[in-house]
């Protein structure tokens, strides 16, 4: 009993069978004061009050090499920001998908509310801008530019992954 209730409170660590730890979402995020902004593309346009409603809502994460910052097929939470580092996206069956900082993933979850689409891996040691869910639509209010920015990023994605599912570049069928 003491072996459950352990693994209950959280106080006994227990591995899952296949489970690459550490899922870090929501996990040791901390609050980041002197977090500079300007400096991040994604941000460039906004005016002052905007950045500080975004460092308002927003959390840095440090994530060691090999992390596991999201899982496919589990609950979307959060929203990342690649702010240093790399991670690796893993699509199920395909070649992964390095992404570089001022790139950002986990709006997908986000905006339809399904699971995670896929699996980001650290590939080095990654410093991480995260927005939560409750958040998120509050960024998307104050910075409505941002929208047009995570549209075309999505439409990118999209086209990407049709061309790596037919690399011959066949014509998709018409509807």
């Amino acid at each position: 009993m003491e072996l459950v209730s352990g693994m209950m409170d959280g106080s006994l660590l227990y591995e899952l069978e296949h489970r690459r730890e550490p899922v870090v979402s929501g996990a040791g995020v901390q609050p980041e004061g002197n977090l500079e902004l300007t400096e991040v593309p994604l941000f460039e346009g906004c005016s002052e009050g905007q950045l500080r409603s975004i460092a308002g809502i927003a959390r840095v994460f440090e994530a060691p090499t090999g992390a596991v910052i999201t899982r496919m097929g589990e609950p979307g939470n959060e929203f990342y920001l690649i702010l240093d580092g790399t991670v690796s996206v893993d699509l199920s069956g395909g070649k992964p998908v390095v992404l570089r900082p001022g790139e950002f993933f986990g709006e997908m979850s986000l905006l339809d509310g399904d699971p995670r689409s896929a699996t980001i891996v650290t590939d080095t040691p990654a410093r991480l801008l995260v927005i939560d869910r409750e958040n998120f639509a509050v960024f998307c209010r104050e910075v409505p530019e941002l929208t047009q920015i995570l549209l075309v990023t999505l439409s990118r994605r999209v086209r990407q992954a049709e061309q790596r599912a037919d690399p011959m570049g066949a014509a998709p069928a018409t509807w």
